[in-house]
């Protein structure tokens, strides 16, 4: 458990685990909160730009005849693995970071 605690009063891990357990609006509701760990405001970010990028490709993917419904299959299951592989990571108190979209979270958080 990390000895830190972010600006809600949560240890900074139960923090950064929040924002990936809901999906999406896990992390729109933690940076709505969150003013002082960078390592909150992080995963928060990651999984806002992560889950909403899932979410458009999902109804990309309800546009387009036959090759969509794999498609969709596949992004569920990507979801599924980022979900459970990026909650375990907040809680051990890792800034574990999804290709691209970790420096695209990283980049968004030195602008706040």
């Amino acid at each position: 458990m990390s000895p830190f605690r972010s600006s809600t009063g949560l240890p900074e891990n139960l923090a950064g685990f929040l924002c990936y357990l809901v999906p999406f609006a896990g992390g729109a509701i933690m940076l709505a909160l969150e003013r002082r760990s960078r390592y909150v405001m992080f995963h928060a970010l990651q999984s806002l730009i992560l889950f909403g990028l899932l979410i458009v490709g999902h109804v990309v993917a309800g546009f387009v005849p036959l090759i969509g419904v794999l498609a969709a299959m596949l992004l569920q299951l990507t979801g599924l693995v980022f979900w459970i592989l990026l909650m375990l990571a907040a809680l051990q108190g890792k800034f574990y970071k999804v290709p691209y979209i970790g420096h695209i979270a990283e980049d968004q958080m030195r602008r706040l």
